[in-house]
C-alpha cells in the first residue's frame, strides 16, 4: 500500500504552497529545480514546513482541499501545532 503526503512548502518570498505527492523528497527536489508547480517556480522553493501522511490518494486530496481553504494565519497555526 502506498503512502500519500500532503505538504506545505514555504517559498523564498514567504508565500505558502500546499500540494500532494506519493514521494515527498522527489517532489521537493522537483520544486527546487524549477520542475514543480508554476506557482513555486516563480517564487523559489525554500523548505517543506509541514506534512501529513495518508493511506489513500483520495483522502490526501480531500485534506489538501481543506488546507487550501484555510487562511494564511490558520495555516501558520496548523504548522505551529
Amino acid at each position: 500500500m502506498s503512502k500519500w503526503y500532503v505538504y506545505i512548502l514555504e517559498c523564498k518570498d514567504k508565500s505558502l504552497y500546499t500540494g500532494i505527492t506519493n514521494n515527498l523528497n522527489k517532489r521537493f527536489e522537483a520544486h527546487k529545480s524549477g520542475k514543480g508547480s508554476k506557482f513555486v517556480r516563480s517564487r523559489k522553493a525554500k523548505k517543506i514546513i509541514h506534512s501529513e501522511v495518508f493511506r489513500s490518494k483520495s483522502r490526501a486530496l480531500q485534506r489538501e482541499c481543506e488546507i487550501k481553504a484555510l487562511t494564511r494565519s490558520s495555516k501558520l497555526e496548523l504548522i505551529g501545532s
